[in-house]
């Protein structure tokens, strides 16, 4: 999915980050089982195309699959990121519809393979509070209990691994720099602390690249945080090059912000201008400000388009 598809900065910043294997092998090779893990070439990690995600949800989760040899054979591991408020008992449901579409998608691709591919699925929940949710799909049928055992081999079954923000304290988030500063960020964000001392670790700052640091800061400015407070702290970074550079990233978003506001202003004025030449009830300046800027130019657009057919034969 193109990054101009994905309206969330969750789901921005998640994708920056763990699109790149590197990143994504340091996080899931120590979240799945070591047995599984050992014999997974994590080298040859590949990130594949696409995504399978239905598409009601993707204001409230998106996904990453990959490939790699496991063993003799090949198999994806599934990334399901999901930064909903509320716990979904459902997400094994949902999982079982998005294996289903990645091996009818490889299926489409080899019409001759006799066999499909092992996927791995990894859920990481971006949550404030730790989600009572069975990580089995078999938990969500009514078997009667002493049907159990007989009725094993009729239904699917599988686990997935749920790894929950809420449930993992800062210091023990495990990975490569990038992928730890990204979930204690993401972490930060949902219980209000993207200040603390954990998100500012200096030992791990120094360790990525600026493009890295570049995509942090825009997620935490986004975020709306106390922008007298966040100045404060990058002024308060020690290593010279963390913080020039921290300054320099901030300085340009806070302009990049100050532009964009012109911009909305000027759509506004433009549309409640139009909207009067043509009798219309002007809209409140305030909903408007609440719109996106290419939305505006749409409305203004079809506004004028209205004057035009009324005023203008």
């Amino acid at each position: 999915m193109p990054e101009d598809a994905l309206h969330h900065p969750h789901d921005k910043l998640f994708k920056r980050t763990f699109g790149d294997p590197v990143n994504a092998a340091g996080f899931l090779r120590l979240e799945i089982p070591a047995v599984l893990s050992s014999v997974i070439d994590w080298d040859r990690l590949r990130l594949e195309p696409g995504s399978f995600v239905d598409s009601h949800y993707r204001h409230s989760e998106s996904d990453l699959l990959f490939s790699a040899p496991l063993g003799s054979a090949d198999c994806f591991l599934y990334l399901l990121f999901e930064h909903q408020l509320a716990p979904d008992p459902w997400i094994a449901l949902r999982l079982l519809r998005y294996q289903v579409r990645i091996w009818e998608s490889w299926r489409k691709a080899r019409p001759n393979a006799g066999h499909l591919p092992v996927i791995i699925p990894v859920v990481l929940a971006q949550n404030a509070e730790v989600w009572q949710i069975s990580p089995r799909f078999a938990s969500l049928l009514d078997i009667p209990e002493s049907l159990a055992t007989d009725i094993s081999g009729f239904v699917p079954d599988f686990t997935f691994r749920l790894v929950q923000l809420a449930d993992i304290e800062f210091e023990a988030i495990r990975g490569t720099p990038a992928g730890i500063l990204t979930l204690r960020v993401m972490k930060a964000e949902r219980v209000r602390k993207l200040l603390d001392e954990a998100v500012w670790d200096e030992s791990l700052l120094i360790q990525v690249p600026r493009e890295t640091i570049e995509a942090l800061i825009r997620y935490i400015l986004n975020a709306d945080v106390d922008k007298a407070a966040f100045d404060r702290k990058v002024i308060d970074i020690s290593n010279p090059e963390v913080q020039s550079a921290t300054m320099t990233l901030a300085q340009q978003i806070h302009q990049e912000g100050r532009q964009e506001g012109r911009q909305e202003g000027l759509w506004i004025g433009k549309i409640v201008n139009l909207q009067e030449l043509m009798g219309l009830a002007p809209m409140d300046p305030e909903a408007l400000s609440a719109i996106p800027i290419t939305e505006l130019r749409l409305r203004f657009e079809q506004l004028r388009r209205e004057y035009d057919a009324r005023f203008r034969r």
